[in-house]
């Protein structure tokens, strides 16, 4: 198994985690230097906040294991493209790189929809790798809400998955 691949599987515990309390199964590591020092998932519905997304959260998270905003020489590996919001935070914080799983055909705007971490109109462009153990982490994702849909009949309800994270 290649590095990628390693850290991506550590990903996809914290999306198992996410998934275990009803939330949507994205999970994010950050690892800098050869150690990992952010992990995170989803929270958004627990926590009823819109920025609770995996990689907001990690960020966050490593930021403070650093003492520092700049993520320089760090890789943030995630099971879903990230969306808008979390590419912005991305190119904020300085990560150097971004390995993630799925694509994100409704929000992925790290290559589907648009990309902004490789936008050469900021100040700061990050390299990225797309599609590790894809099929891996979209099973996650299609799981889940294959599941949430048939509860959703069980109960008269009706789904939505127009987002993922």
């Amino acid at each position: 198994m290649n590095t990628d691949e390693y850290y991506m599987r550590l990903a996809m515990e914290e999306a198992k985690k996410a998934e275990q309390i009803g939330e949507v199964p994205i999970g994010a590591v950050i690892v800098q230097d050869g150690r990992v020092i952010a992990r995170a998932h989803n929270l958004r519905e627990t926590e009823q906040r819109a920025i609770a997304h995996a990689e907001i959260l990690a960020i966050d998270e490593a930021c403070r294991a650093t003492g520092s905003w700049r993520l320089e020489r760090a890789t943030l590996y995630v099971t879903l493209e990230p969306c808008a919001m979390c590419a912005g935070a991305i190119v904020l914080s300085r990560i150097e790189r971004v390995v993630f799983g799925a694509f994100d055909p409704k929000g992925g705007c790290a290559g589907t929809l648009m990309n902004l971490l490789q936008e050469s109109r900021f100040n700061h462009q990050v390299k990225v790798v797309s599609g590790v153990l894809a099929d891996e982490c979209g099973s996650l994702l299609s799981q889940f809400f294959r599941r949430l849909r048939e509860q959703k009949r069980n109960v008269g309800g009706s789904a939505n998955e127009n987002s993922v994270d």
